[in-house]
């Protein structure tokens, strides 16, 4: 199983990030993600056997338990780029507000899974949805151009569960499926 975990956004944004992505759609050089799959990773767990869903869920439950976050509300906007905008990787959208929250419920979950095991991340967790992979930098000016003269707000959910999901990988990119659900 390719495990990762995350914080997703509802449908109901789905047109609203589609909105954001809009101005890439012709980018050469990119690789759009789809609208509705849009999340927060906030710990990507990689090739995992399955026999260890159920110590992984007890340690979610765990790095909730010790973040203290209360369900909260979080607005997604504001665009960026990993790693730079002279190297251009990922396109990505922010977040305006719930920013701690979420940095809080991430740095726990990555303290219960590097305790089981799981390979430490060599960065710091910065919360961000991608909306685009860049391959080549056929369309970095545009990319570049975007980021600078656009300050796109997406909207504002409510968050109450982070999600332990399955990834796998198709021809038509990858299909999402959660495997449990960790309210907080």
């Amino acid at each position: 199983m390719r495990l990762f975990v995350s914080v997703d956004l509802p449908p109901s944004l789905a047109d609203a990030v589609a909105d954001v992505q809009a101005p890439l759609a012709d980018c050469a050089g990119l690789r759009l993600t789809h609208p509705t799959q849009a999340h927060f990773t906030l710990k990507f767990l990689g090739d995992t056997d399955p026999d260890r869903v159920a110590e992984i869920e007890a340690a979610l439950e765990t790095a909730v338990a010790d973040a203290g976050i209360d369900p909260f509300d979080c607005t997604v906007g504001g665009l960026g780029v990993f790693p730079s905008l002279e190297y251009i990787s990922v396109v990505w959208v922010g977040v305006r507000d719930g920013d701690a929250a979420l940095t809080a419920v991430a740095d726990a979950v990555e303290a219960e899974l590097t305790d089981i095991g799981f390979e430490s991340e060599d960065h710091e967790f910065t919360p961000h949805v991608t909306l685009a992979r860049m391959d080549d930098t056929r369309g970095k000016s545009t990319v570049q151009d975007l980021v600078a003269g656009t300050d796109p707000t997406v909207g504002t959910f409510h968050v109450d569960a982070i999600r332990l999901t399955e990834s796998t990988l198709t021809d038509d990119g990858p299909a999402y499926e959660t495997v449990s659900e960790i309210e907080l």
